[in-house]
């Protein structure tokens, strides 16, 4: 009976050092762990947003709803700690906000989440073609430019950036660099109603001059080459600490915007405390393709968050492998 209790015993120890190995096994890194993301006001960031937080869910975070956020708010706040992670960074763009918010002191930014992403000015290929513009400097001429004028000054009409996103900056300082200011008006505001008005007026044969980023519906709507060209810029002319920095690509163009690329940025405590998170934010990958794939659909109509959610466990199913080798990589981060 003595024996019989013995081996009783030796097999209960057993088993629960199994039962609490496999409990130990099975716990993941971001367990009891809250997460807030950030995004701007931009709807076409929701679908690269919720993709990095299955991917924390996925790790065991808790990560409450996105919220809508100026840029400027969005960094003030990663650095406050009230927020954790943006995960549409642009960079070199963004420079100025990040370096205000507290720089590498506060943020925690490595890897290239989206890379290749452009920005410029763009004008119709027909009006292009008949007067030989290629370079936005040629709306100098009060003539060239009252060929863009949609409102009746005289100006021609820019379809500008939204106050805030970085991408203004670059355009005030451009117009005063290439002597634009009196043939130009920089319209801002709502930049969907603004480009949505702008392609109305191309789809009347009517000249248009645009400012556009890559990845984002429009060049999907208004393709370059084939019904845009891009304009050109006399030379470099950058705001902030970018002055002096070269907009020249490696084939030669130069549209007056650097190639940027999208960084998750994240509070810095909260990626030295939660090295799985921090991982992840540095290896997980989204194609520009992919983005302007889903933010085409997004412009046709396919534009709810029940819409969005659905695109996301699309790319997801398309892609597990690799989504399954992040989470994998980033829970060793843990260990």
């Amino acid at each position: 009976m003595k024996t019989s209790w013995k081996k009783t015993l030796a097999v209960g120890v057993v088993s629960a050092l199994a039962v609490s190995s496999n409990v130990w096994a099975e716990k993941l890194p971001g367990e009891g762990v809250t997460v807030q993301p950030v995004q701007s006001t931009v709807a076409e960031e929701t679908f690269q947003t919720l993709i990095v937080n299955r991917a924390l869910e996925a790790l065991g975070y808790e990560v409450k709803d996105t919220k809508e956020v100026d840029y400027n708010v969005g960094y003030t706040s990663i650095a406050k700690g009230d927020a954790t992670f943006l995960a549409v960074g642009w960079f070199p763009l963004h420079g100025d906000k990040y370096t205000k918010a507290g720089g590498d002191e506060k943020f925690y930014r490595k890897g290239q989440y989206i890379s290749g992403a452009a920005q410029g000015y763009l004008i119709d290929k027909k009006t292009a073609e008949q007067y030989g513009i290629t370079n936005i400097g040629q709306l100098n001429d009060p003539k060239i430019a009252k060929l863009f004028d949609a409102d009746g000054d005289g100006k021609a009409d820019l379809t500008g950036c939204n106050p805030g996103w970085g991408c203004e900056m670059v355009i005030e300082e451009q117009l005063t660099a290439f002597k634009l200011r009196d043939t130009v008006s920089h319209n801002q505001g709502n930049y969907a109603a603004i480009i949505a008005d702008t392609i109305s007026r191309y789809k009347n044969g009517e000249p248009v001059l645009y400012f556009t980023w890559t990845p984002y519906w429009v060049s999907g709507v208004l393709v370059p080459n084939k019904d845009v060209v891009w304009l050109e810029v006399p030379f470099s002319a950058l705001p902030g600490e970018r002055k002096g920095v070269d907009t020249t690509l490696p084939n030669g163009k130069n549209y007056g915007f650097e190639m940027n690329a999208m960084n998750i940025i994240a509070n810095k405590a909260f990626a030295e405390q939660n090295p799985a998170a921090a991982k992840l934010f540095e290896i997980i990958k989204l194609n520009i393709n992919d983005v302007s794939a889903q933010n085409m659909m997004m412009s046709n109509g396919k534009n709810s968050t029940a819409d969005i959610e659905s695109h996301v466990n699309g790319w997801i199913k398309a892609n597990q492998a690799q989504f399954d080798a992040w989470v994998a990589e980033a829970k060793k981060a843990a260990l």
